[in-house]
């Protein structure tokens, strides 16, 4: 936990900014590679119960939120606690990628600032075309991943042309705000409507053609977890491999549903492999570009894994 939670509460509620602002110490982060998250969970960045969990929850990747659900009043703070706790989670092995505010209400100012954090991605909502991720890449720090919420029309049409080069590497289905800019009804977002499974089988093949992972979109009815699994089954069926989520037992859930055992097993055994490699060098803890970040508990879960799949 943080040394110093109990400043960082203190200057969070007396609506301190400066105070808070203070205690955000740009640092060097060990960037998390991995592409094969399962669950990402929303978390507001104005909510500092939820940030002090990102160890606890089951997720493989936080998605750390200071656009949605952040009030006007609360972005300046969001965003310096952001900061913060990116500064905290120095190496993690959940993928920690912060959703900034539409690029013309400030995103390309919090990019900026969160440079000097180095979170392993941004999350750009509200894209539109190709040459708003050019005007990114003139900001954006060079270890950083670029992902992209596809909510507009101009997005949704353009899917093919925006992926530019290999940082942009991941595209979250929005589908409320599709819906809502197409002037259609939320609605009609059930899983029985076959214009919903268009759109899915149409954003899945797209990503795929041009080298992206998909993830599909957040079902806001968090506590009927029944209906969540019927759609992640949908979508395991179609090739899905990840889901929005925005409650910890979505991500259980999730993570439940989208595992792939033969997958699994390949991971954990290459990640021993690895360890053990590594550590015949006297070293511990290592980035590895495919599998994250991997110390001891990590090498000791995949020793786990094994044991318990019997192999």
């Amino acid at each position: 936990m943080l040394s110093n939670l109990e400043q960082i509460k203190s200057a969070y509620e007396n609506r301190d900014l400066a105070a808070l602002d203070a205690l955000a110490n740009p640092t060097y982060r060990m960037v998390n590679p991995r592409k094969d998250f399962r669950s990402a969970l929303m978390l507001s960045c104005n909510n500092l119960d939820h940030l002090t969990k990102i160890d606890k929850v089951e997720a493989d990747c936080i998605i750390l939120n200071l656009e949605d659900g952040v009030s006007k009043e609360d972005k300046p703070f969001g965003l310096v606690l952001c900061a913060i706790f990116l500064s905290y989670h120095k190496k993690c092995d959940k993928k920690l990628v912060v959703r900034v505010n539409a690029l013309d209400e400030g995103g390309y100012e919090e990019i900026t600032y969160l440079n000097q954090f180095m979170p392993d991605a941004i999350r750009i909502p509200k894209i539109r075309n190709a040459k708003e991720i050019e005007s990114v890449y003139e900001l954006l720090d060079e270890k950083t991943e670029l992902h992209l919420s596809i909510e507009t029309n101009d997005a949704w049409s353009n899917l093919a042309s925006l992926k530019i080069n290999k940082r942009v590497t991941t595209f979250y289905l929005g589908i409320l705000d599709l819906f809502a800019d197409m002037k259609l009804p939320q609605s009609l977002i059930a899983i029985e409507n076959p214009a919903v499974t268009y759109i899915l089988s149409h954003f899945l093949v797209a990503c795929k053609t041009i080298g992206v992972k998909p993830v599909s979109f957040v079902y806001q009815e968090f506590k009927n977890l029944d209906m969540f699994e019927k759609w992640i089954s949908l979508e395991k069926a179609m090739g899905y491999d990840a889901k929005g989520c925005i409650s910890p037992a979505q991500a259980v859930l999730v993570n439940k549903k989208f595992v792939d055992e033969a997958k699994e097993i390949e991971r954990a055994k290459n990640i021993i492999k690895l360890f053990e490699l590594y550590k015949e060098q006297g070293i511990t803890g290592f980035e590895d570009d495919e599998f994250g970040f991997i110390d001891e508990p990590i090498y000791k879960g995949a020793l786990t894994m094994l044991t318990k799949s019997n192999v």
